[in-house]
């Protein structure tokens, strides 16, 4: 099919070179300044970022994953490691930072996907100091951190053998069931802290990642690997919520669950060549969309964005050809659709819907920071 070559003629590539710029990349600086006044404005005493969502009070308890995110999108916005308000934000999750090496809210859920975020920020200011000249400073950090997220992994080391379907996933922390979502930001972390495709923690992640994959084959027997069989990827191989069904009886694909998937495998050394990738990308260039989350409507459609650039930038792919032929300036779109989302005060937020704490304009800022830094390679 035309348009996998394209996507494989870029994946031969990615060594070559940056891609041209897309053609809103001027646009971008004025709506991140906006969007760093909004934030500088409403950034707690304490240094930690967040909204009273869903009843629960406007404590540090919810504020170490947004913090984590919006100083991310900060730092890779251009915003200098010495600014005080990164400082402030750095200094609160410093002390967030646990024994065992991981930076959590102890009584919190979200143990995991917090680390993960966390050492995704602290890797971004070490590059930034590093890019003012300056020492790293959180090396010993990021080291016991990746130790930490290491032990989440469902492994022999947890009693799970590899024929479980939860082998080499990671969940929110504790024993918490794997999820995709979770175990792209474990391999985020690890990719942030130094660790390759042969790692073997990334290569049991595969394991996992090729399980939620609506695609039948060696890499995946499990009963409903094949009920759908459309490439795309799904959050839990094994959630049985009806709502989550496809026609075909099979757990439907989405899309930021498919981007997550396919960036997963590249992390893991997959090529161009691999059944898994060329399902997956078929999948993506058939469901192409910036404004609606396919398969989930505007459910987690920040979330979505972030992903989608995350995982092309990964790739360094600059087009997707959808199958009538049309090529689609990904970052170009993306940048457009930001831009209009924009409100007043120089925040985003999904006001059509607040799921996944989408409603909280402090989190879906930080999304769109980093939604605009992968658009600006």
């Amino acid at each position: 099919m035309k348009h996998l070559f394209t996507f494989f003629f870029a994946f031969l590539c990615i060594s070559t070179g940056q891609f041209p710029a897309t053609d809103a990349a001027d646009d971008i600086q004025p709506a991140v300044d906006k969007a760093a006044a909004f934030l500088r404005r409403t950034q707690n005493e304490t240094g930690y970022w967040g909204t009273a969502v869903r009843g629960l009070p406007n404590t540090p308890r919810l504020g170490i994953g947004p913090t984590t995110v919006i100083l991310a999108g900060l730092l890779r916005s251009g915003i200098k490691a010495d600014d005080p308000m990164i400082v402030k934000g750095l200094a609160f999750l410093e002390k967030a930072t646990r024994e065992d090496g991981g930076v959590y809210t102890p009584e919190g859920f979200f143990q995991n996907y917090e680390t993960c975020c966390a050492v995704m920020c602290f890797a971004a200011a070490d590059e930034a100091l590093k890019k003012a000249g300056l020492p790293p400073k959180y090396k010993d950090l990021l080291a016991k951190a990746q130790k930490y997220l290491l032990k989440q992994q469902y492994t022999e080391e947890r009693n799970v053998n590899k024929d479980e379907p939860k082998y080499g996933g990671v969940g929110y922390g504790g024993d918490t069931r794997p999820d995709l979502s979770n175990t792209q930001f474990f391999l985020d972390a690890l990719v942030a802290t130094g660790k390759d495709k042969d790692d073997p923690a990334i290569q049991k992640a595969l394991t996992f990642v090729s399980r939620c994959q609506n695609l039948e084959s060696e890499h995946n027997m499990l009963p409903l690997a094949g009920a759908v069989n459309d490439g795309g990827f799904v959050y839990v191989p094994t959630y049985e919520e009806p709502k989550g069904r496809d026609a075909q009886g099979g757990l439907r694909s989405y899309a930021s669950m498919t981007y997550a998937g396919l960036k997963s495998m590249i992390y893991a050394g997959l090529t161009k060549d691999d059944k898994r990738v060329k399902a997956a990308y078929d999948w993506i260039s058939k469901n192409y969309d910036v404004e609606k989350h396919p398969g989930r409507e505007y459910s987690g459609l920040f979330y979505y964005y972030q992903t989608m650039a995350k995982a092309l930038n990964v790739l360094q792919l600059q087009d997707i050809t959808t199958p009538d032929g049309t090529k689609h300036n990904w970052r170009g779109d993306l940048v457009k659709q930001l831009l209009a989302a924009q409100q007043e005060d120089g925040s985003w937020v999904n006001d059509r819907n607040g799921q996944y704490m989408e409603n909280d304009p402090h989190l879906v800022t930080g999304f769109a920071l980093l939604v605009l830094a992968d658009c600006r390679k």
